[in-house]
């Protein structure tokens, strides 16, 4: 089996930009996206309707069928009724979709294969035994320890310090031990105590506060930009990268990257996702002591 370990996929620049004309398309239709890309990862038409302004169900259908039918989202039956599934290439690009869609003159310029501007990346090509590779990209709301804050809506966390974040993640997690920075460490914060499908197991997370400027870039993560590189070195199973701010998506695609080499290496399931500053809000709003 061929897998890409390396760079941005051939299609995800036209993914993106394809989501931010159609949900530009219509008020109403970034409304469905904005609900079904917050809190948990399946919402039934019911659910979306009551979380939006939206005049009836039928709007929400008309509109949730248009994002399936352009797989931004995923059309399933839950308990019997019409729902929607978020889908995680949406998720991780959430951010970047909508700044697109506030930015007409930014969507316009925005390099696609049929719109190349600026620089291309060229895919590296490694290949593997499929059933070497066992991953998984997650979100909080996928965690069990974070479960609490699933239907906790977003709020302004630009002024939180990194040991705070420190804090509530080990208030979620029931994690009382002490951890201390220091130059080499491979990780911010390490568990053996997140509970991921029920089950304990390890998590190691690399924090980014808020003095990390701007969008979060493995440039910026580490003073040789090897941080996630060094994340990946825990022996853990579960790996997590947060920042008060958004987060770029080359973050997850090396993520993805040390997770396929952890995989094949270590022969276990590696587990591996972002939190955004969105999420660390709902965080911090669900698991705060302050």
């Amino acid at each position: 089996m061929v897998y890409k370990v390396t760079d941005v996929s051939s299609n995800r620049q036209d993914k993106i930009a394809n989501a931010a004309k159609v949900i530009d398309k219509s008020k109403d239709r970034l409304q469905v996206f904005l609900t079904i890309y917050s809190g948990k990862k399946i919402k039934t038409v019911t659910e979306i309707f009551e979380e939006t302004d939206l005049k009836s169900e039928i709007r929400v259908l008309q509109e949730g069928k248009k994002l399936a039918s352009e797989d931004i989202v995923t059309q399933i039956k839950k308990d019997g009724k019409t729902a929607y599934e978020k889908i995680d290439f949406y998720t991780h690009n959430k951010n970047r979709i909508l700044s697109l869609v506030k930015n007409k003159e930014k969507l316009r310029k925005f390099p696609t294969k049929t719109n190349p501007q600026g620089q291309t990346t060229n895919n590296v090509i490694v290949r593997f035994n499929k059933n070497l590779v066992q991953i998984k990209s997650i979100t909080i709301d996928d965690v069990d320890s974070f479960s609490k804050a699933r239907k906790q809506k977003e709020s302004d966390v630009k002024e939180i310090y990194e040991k705070d974040v420190k804090e509530v993640l080990k208030n979620a997690i029931g994690e009382t031990g002490e951890f201390t920075d220091w130059g080499g460490e491979t990780d911010d914060l390490y568990s053996t105590r997140l509970k991921l499908n029920g089950k304990r197991i390890n998590v190691a997370f690399g924090l980014k506060g808020r003095g990390t400027k701007g969008t979060l870039t493995p440039k910026k993560m580490g003073k040789n930009g090897d941080q996630i590189q060094r994340l990946f070195k825990s022996p853990a199973e579960v790996f997590f990268v947060q920042h008060v701010g958004q987060i770029d998506e080359s973050v997850i695609e090396q993520m993805k990257t040390y997770a396929i080499a952890k995989s094949v290496t270590e022969g276990k399931k590696i587990y591996y996702g972002i939190i955004d500053g969105n999420d660390t809000s709902r965080l911090i709003s669900t698991y705060s002591k302050k």
